[in-house]
Order: structure tokens, then C-alpha cells, then sequence
């Protein structure tokens, strides 16, 4: 009887030793971001950087991409935005070193690679800025989930117009695939901007389920 006993309480043991190990070894998930357990594929596509060279899915390898869809002319959220991610650029370095951000231009009328070009520099160096014509524009904006829409000109004049576009930030993995969705705040009178600090916070964390 006492040996049966001993047999319970060691099994007992080991049952809650081994849950505690796998307790301990469960990493965090993001909690700010849509993430994908399963990356979600990425059709091929050619856009164009603001240094008028290609690039294509062969430009996403080995690197953790950075996605935001907006235009030079853009009054507000679109240089907001790319000044949060200036700010915590080198923290996002920090988690890993292949890391670039890419500005996609949903306006190619008014948006030339060498405006393009001026505009980018202005928020950091490394940042790349990329444009393409908008029969590759909308397809390659839907497969990442987000979206845009050309509004109609002010005033009669041609080039003065707004363009909607979505706020949010794709996340493309090393393997050119989309990891996550960072999603603005949202909220009445409030500019949709994404939080820099839980950006961080979540990409750390996705890095880290991804080794």
C-alpha cells in the first residue's frame, strides 16, 4: 500500500513539474497586434523605390518589413505616423537588425520617385519609399489587408484632391510573408495613429516566436 502511494505522489510530482517547465517555457503572444499564427502568403508583385529601382518580394527576404500605404500629400496621419516610427526606429533595430520601413504610395499621379525621394528623407535615411501604378496598387493593397480610395478633386482643380487610405501598419516576416497588423488607435476627434510603444512591445515578442 505504501509503495502504491509513493507511485501517486511521484507521478503527482512529475505531472506538476512538468507543467510548471512548460508554464515557464510558453512565450508571450502580442497583445496590441492582429497576429498570425500562420503567416499569410504574399502574391508576387513589382513596385518601384524612390531611387527608381525594382522591388519585389526578393526585397522582403531575410528582413522584417515595416508597411505603411500613404502619400507626400498627405495632411496629417501619414507624417505623424512615419515621425513615431522615426522615433522608436532604432528600438525596433534593437530586436532585430534587418529591419526596414517601406512608405507605399497610393498616389503615383502627384507622388514621383524623386518627391518621394525628398519626402522620405525627411523622416530617416533608411526609410524607403515605393510606388507603382494602381493596377498594381489596389491588388497589392488587399492582399495585405488594407485599403485606399482616390477622392474626387476641390475646387475643379485636378491635383487637389485627398486620398483615404488605411492607418495601419503591416508586418512582413523574413520569409515575405505577413506576420501581423499593428492597427490604429481609434477614437472621436483623435488623429489614428499607431502606439510606438506597444509597437515595440509586440514586435519584440513576435521575433522571438519566430526563432
Amino acid at each position: 500500500m505504501n509503495k502504491l502511494l509513493y507511485m501517486i505522489v511521484a507521478l503527482a510530482a512529475g505531472a506538476i513539474g512538468l507543467l510548471a517547465f512548460q508554464q515557464a517555457n510558453v512565450l508571450p503572444k502580442p497583445e496590441h497586434a492582429l497576429y498570425y499564427k500562420e503567416a499569410r502568403d504574399i502574391k508576387p508583385f513589382q513596385l518601384t523605390d524612390h531611387h527608381k529601382q525594382a522591388f519585389t518580394q526578393a526585397q522582403l527576404a531575410n528582413k522584417w518589413s515595416w508597411v505603411f500605404f500613404g502619400y507626400t500629400s498627405c495632411p496629417d496621419v501619414c507624417p505623424t505616423t512615419l515621425q513615431e516610427l522615426n522615433f522608436i526606429y532604432d528600438d525596433l533595430k534593437a530586436i532585430s537588425q534587418d529591419t526596414q520601413i517601406l512608405l507605399v504610395s497610393v498616389d503615383p499621379k502627384r507622388d514621383t520617385p524623386e518627391k518621394l525621394a525628398q519626402y522620405i528623407a525627411y523622416f530617416h535615411q533608411e526609410f524607403i519609399a515605393l510606388t507603382a501604378d494602381h493596377g498594381v496598387l489596389f491588388p497589392f493593397a488587399r492582399n495585405l489587408g488594407l485599403m485606399y480610395a482616390i477622392n474626387e478633386a476641390k475646387n475643379g482643380a485636378e491635383n487637389n484632391y485627398l486620398v483615404d487610405h488605411s492607418a495601419s501598419l503591416v508586418l512582413i516576416n523574413p520569409q515575405g510573408k505577413i506576420a501581423a497588423i499593428f492597427k490604429p488607435k481609434q477614437a472621436l476627434g483623435v488623429l489614428p495613429t499607431v502606439d510606438g510603444e506597444k509597437l515595440v512591445s509586440d514586435f519584440a515578442k513576435i521575433v522571438k516566436l519566430a526563432e
